[in-house]
């Protein structure tokens, strides 16, 4: 049985075809996406998108959203209601609230406050800032899937959040976003300072594998092993490291086309999603086939709730989010709504979806019922 799948990274390709006139059309990027055909997501929408669609001042980003807000919300939250009255049956509020306790307790009894005390302060700080503890629900909601239970993808689920949030403290320092604030507070580094921040980061990625090593219960060596190596892989070079240097070298240019952003979030954003949904299969007892399409269906949703944290970006205010909105474009960053438009990526973040509910056709309706809410629920989150 292999350790990872080589299929979490994206593949080099000479050329490709062009969808719009039939004739073979070199790219800028030589990455190609992984989801279909090893064609870049933008290939599937409506039409091949190669430069921004409108002006992508600030001002002209802002004018589309004053003048629509009252119109986009009124659509969005009609589509929310559609959405999950196909999963009416199952309560989701419910659900949500029981997963987020229980992990909130798992977190904190296992990163305890001990000796050198100012690194584990300021691990907790972070870890137990609240949150909406997405990554853990999808590992636990992949377990349940197949016959697995909570306490068998507990270690995996709290391992993927200890790393998201070590991926968070790293991103806020000055070096790299240099923001104040997260979940509603003041960043780790604002309190704890950036030398503290930045090995407590590197605890929290350490404490995760041991975590998984020492408190899994129940689930064979085999298994736990290839959970290891699958969480490495989605969080290393390939990973969401990879689409973090990315994402920093590409600070400033002109030019970014569509593809180069999706390497960017497919690896930042949507590997560790991709990485929670996959670690909760294998210690659940899922077979490769079945790993595969939970695979594909957490990509879709990774990708997903990038495309939303976009629009939500420009849409909501800083109080609505719990972080500094407004901050990539401040920056200069490319973003979704920047190349293509609030529309056509909202658009877009219809089509993931979709894509990604459509992987779990074959199972159990209701044993499902969990991961396509989680899905609904990161499509039309409002922070």
């Amino acid at each position: 049985m292999s350790l990872v799948n080589s299929s979490t990274t994206w593949v080099p390709a000479q050329s490709i075809y062009c969808l719009e006139n039939g004739r073979s059309s070199s790219m800028r990027s030589n990455l190609c996406h992984p989801l279909k055909n090893q064609l870049p997501i933008s290939f599937f929408l409506s039409g091949t998108i190669r430069k921004p669609i409108f002006s992508c001042s600030r001002l002209s980003i802002s004018a589309i959203i004053t003048k629509e807000q009252t119109q986009e919300e009124s659509e969005s939250k009609s589509k929310k209601e559609v959405a999950f009255s196909s999963t009416s049956s199952f309560d989701f509020k419910a659900y949500m609230i029981g997963k987020a306790n229980s992990v909130n307790k798992a977190l904190e009894d296992a990163v305890l406050v001990r000796e050198p005390l100012k690194i584990h302060e300021s691990m907790r700080y972070s870890l137990l800032a609240g949150g909406k503890r997405v990554r853990p629900m999808l590992c636990i909601a992949a377990c349940e899937l197949f016959g697995g239970t909570e306490s068998v993808a507990m270690p995996s689920a709290c391992a993927a959040e200890m790393i998201h949030t070590m991926s968070l403290m790293h991103d806020d320092l000055p070096c790299m976003d240099n923001d104040d604030l997260r979940r509603g507070k003041p960043t780790n580094h604002k309190v704890f300072g950036e030398d503290v921040a930045v090995l407590a980061g590197d605890a929290l990625l350490a404490f995760a594998f041991e975590h998984i090593a020492t408190a899994t219960k129940g689930v064979s060596s085999e298994r736990i092993v290839r959970v290891v190596g699958e969480l490495a892989k989605c969080i290393g070079s390939e990973g969401l490291v990879a689409g973090q240097v990315v994402d920093v070298c590409s600070e400033g240019i002109a030019d970014v086309g569509l593809e180069h952003l999706e390497f960017i979030h497919i690896h930042k954003t949507a590997a560790l999603l991709e990485g929670s949904v996959v670690l909760g299969a294998i210690v659940g007892g899922a077979n490769d086939e079945q790993i595969s399409k939970l695979r594909k269906f957490a990509r879709s949703i990774g990708l997903l709730f990038q495309v939303v944290d976009d629009i939500l970006d420009v849409t909501k205010s800083s109080q609505e989010l719990g972080k500094t909105a407004g901050k990539d474009l401040v920056a200069d960053k490319i973003t979704y709504p920047k190349l293509l438009g609030i529309d056509k990526s909202r658009e877009f973040a219809e089509k993931l979806n979709r894509e990604a509910q459509e992987q779990l056709a074959e199972f159990d309706p209701e044993k499902a019922a969990p991961l396509i809410a989680l899905a609904n629920y990161i499509a039309y989150r409002d922070n």
